[in-house]
């Protein structure tokens, strides 16, 4: 009885191992120590992580993205290895999101039209895709 205990909590164990995550989401991007995003989804600790925080969009704003010094969205292209590591993550399986406003900001989105603006602001210019095609992977 205790072989066939022990073997069913060993089958169960590798079972739970091969299931990322656990259904576990996370916040990345307030703290300028956490490493990389793709450090964080390398771990295998994460189902989703939300980036945070979009805080300014919407209604003509220039979009501003708040990542405590992971890069700087106001300089074109320093964001690009952010774009790199939502790939790397999706290659892992794991959920990425962008968590739109935040504790402090200014946001709304005033139409489909806006919203539309502001996916391709940051696509184009925070996360440097020369093509909206080539940053498919980021809208899936």
């Amino acid at each position: 009885m205790a072989i066939l205990t022990l073997t069913l909590f060993i089958l169960a164990s590798q079972f739970l191992n091969l299931c990322h995550g656990a259904g576990i989401a996370i916040y990345w991007g307030q703290n300028g120590d956490e490493g990389t995003l793709a450090a964080a989804c390398a771990t295998g600790n994460y189902e989703i992580i939300n980036i945070a925080f979009l805080n300014v969009f919407g209604n003509g704003q220039t979009p501003e993205l708040n990542l405590a010094g992971h890069c700087n969205p106001s300089i074109p292209g320093s964001c690009k290895s952010i774009g790199d590591d939502i790939k790397e993550c999706q290659r892992h399986g794991i959920k990425v999101l962008l968590s739109l406003g935040g504790g402090i900001g200014k946001y709304s989105l005033s139409s489909q039209t806006d919203a539309r603006q502001v996916i391709t602001i940051l696509l184009l210019h925070v996360f440097s895709c020369s093509v909206l095609l080539h940053c498919s992977h980021i809208l899936l």
